[in-house]
This record gives structure tokens, C-alpha cells and sequence, in this order.
């Protein structure tokens, strides 16, 4: 597929969850990338590692995939493992940068595509959160002062957060600044893809990868349980059946930095192909 001058391609997955998600991502993406071609692949990991963090073993997974950046949530520090991977600057994995100085890991990645820089900003939302970060919107207007960021051609951001008031709002305060706002966490994926009027593309949720046949990802059975019941019970994440994938596709304009088309790819692949 050509792209039009100075444009460029992103194909960016939101929360991959447990080991339907890894699957789901592994058969899915060769068949996304013959379709679109895409400069860039940038995938949400916050939930790879059986729904809650990251492992070395399920990143060792994830860098199969060739993704320029692996972007997170506010579940990027639940395995211990993973930590160490938050703070080794050498992988492009990044975390929510709305969080004080000190915690593990970094919020923002930079890298070149062909002839052009990219930057990729993760933030996550206040509302509905029992962790407080910072405001998602301050902390965005000092990171586009940023010498690194400030000279990129692209800026991107993954905003990890419940409300969608809260996204859309911040998609609005980004507009004219950014060339897209994608939202993940909720799983859900929404119907309000939109260029904004100042070149900023923008969706809700871009949904999830993982298991189809579940409550946004977990086995039925758990959540179920727990909302007839009020008690917890224990996620579990079926690897057999129908996998969901939700992916986003965006057409960007590297010189002028606006999103020229926005685009939802949400896929069900059975249990032995498409």
C-alpha cells in the first residue's frame, strides 16, 4: 500500500491480556501488517503478563513482535519481575509519565522512522483511579516543551484512563499540538474515531487483545461471581476459543504532523484461524 508524501503509517494494539492477548497479537499482526504496511507498531503491554504487569519472560515475547514502542498503564509495575524492564532505557517500553520522580521506569520514547522522529507520550487518568498521579494535562503541557519531544515530527499519545470524559477532554487540550490521542484500559472499544480540528486523531478506547468469550479479557465466571456476590474472585484468562483483537490504524502527515485518516481494526479470530 503506498503511503502520499511524508505520510505515515501506525498500526498501534491497545491491552494485550494474558496469554489469549499474546496469542491474539502473534496471529494477528503479520496479517495487519501485509494489509497496511505500516511504518510503526506500537503495542499496549500493561496486561501482558496474566493481566497484571510485565515479566521478562511474556517482554521476551512481546520483542518478537517488533514493535518500536511497548506503551503501559497504571498495572505496569503489578509483577515484580518487570520492573527491572521499566528501567532499562535501552527497551522502548514506557510507562505513564504523570507519575513523581522516582518511580521505575520512564514516560516518554523518541525514535527515529525513516526520515522522520517520533515521539510516543503514555499518561494515565485521575478519575475513578485508587492511585492519584498527576494531572494528566499539566503533565502534557510541560513534556511538549521538551527539546526532544518539541523537535519531533509525530507525537502520539496512549492515555490510559477509566473516564471517558477525562479522554476526550484531554484529546481536545492536545489538539493543534499532537497528531493523535488514543485511549486504553477500559477494553471496551469505541465508536468515536474522529480527526479533531486542529489535525488531532482521536478515539476513545481502541478495545483489547485477549479472549473474546469474557468480561474485558477475564474469564466470565470470576467477575460474575463477584458482582452476585460482592466478594473477589480469582481472574482467570481462557487460552482456548475466539480471541478479539483491537487494533488502530492512522494515517499521518510527518511534515505537517496532522492525522490525515483515522481507523478502528477490531478482528474475531476463531480457535484455528480467521
Amino acid at each position: 500500500m503506498a503511503h502520499s508524501a511524508g505520510g505515515m503509517k501506525f498500526l498501534i494494539f491497545g491491552d494485550v491480556v494474558g496469554r489469549p492477548g499474546r496469542e491474539a497479537v502473534a496471529r494477528a499482526l503479520p496479517i495487519l501488517r501485509a494489509e497496511h504496511q505500516p511504518d510503526s507498531v506500537i503495542i499496549n503491554i500493561e496486561n501482558i503478563a496474566h493481566g497484571a504487569g510485565i515479566s521478562p519472560e511474556t517482554f521476551a515475547e512481546a520483542q518478537r513482535w517488533g514493535a518500536d514502542v511497548y506503551t503501559t498503564g497504571d498495572h505496569a509495575w503489578d509483577n515484580k519481575t518487570g520492573v527491572e524492564l521499566l528501567q532499562d532505557s535501552r527497551l522502548p517500553i514506557i510507562r505513564p509519565a504523570n507519575y513523581p520522580a522516582g518511580v521505575p521506569g520512564r514516560g516518554y520514547h523518541v525514535y527515529r522512522s525513516g526520515a522522520y522522529s517520533v515521539a510516543v507520550i503514555n499518561l494515565q487518568g485521575q478519575v475513578f483511579f485508587r492511585n492519584h498521579p498527576l494531572s494528566p494535562f499539566h503533565t502534557l503541557d510541560a513534556l511538549l516543551e521538551r527539546p526532544e519531544i518539541k523537535q519531533a515530527t509525530v507525537k502520539l499519545i496512549d492515555f490510559q484512563a477509566e473516564a471517558t470524559s477525562e479522554k476526550r477532554a484531554l484529546g481536545w487540550h492536545a489538539d493543534g499540538r499532537v497528531s493523535a490521542v488514543w485511549g486504553t484500559h477500559t477494553h471496551v472499544p469505541t465508536a468515536d474515531a474522529q480527526i479533531l480540528p486542529g489535525g488531532c486523531a482521536y478515539i476513545s478506547d481502541i478495545g483489547m487483545n485477549g479472549n473474546y468469550v469474557s468480561v474485558i479479557g477475564v474469564d466470565v465466571v470470576g467477575p460474575l461471581r463477584g458482582f452476585l456476590t460482592q466478594v473477589k474472585h480469582k481472574a482467570t484468562y481462557e487460552t482456548a476459543g475466539p480471541l478479539e483483537v483491537g487494533a488502530l490504524v492512522l494515517d499521518i502527515n510527518a511534515t505537517s504532523g496532522r492525522a490525515e485518516t483515522i481507523a478502528l481494526n477490531r478482528k474475531i479470530l476463531n480457535a484455528t484461524g480467521t
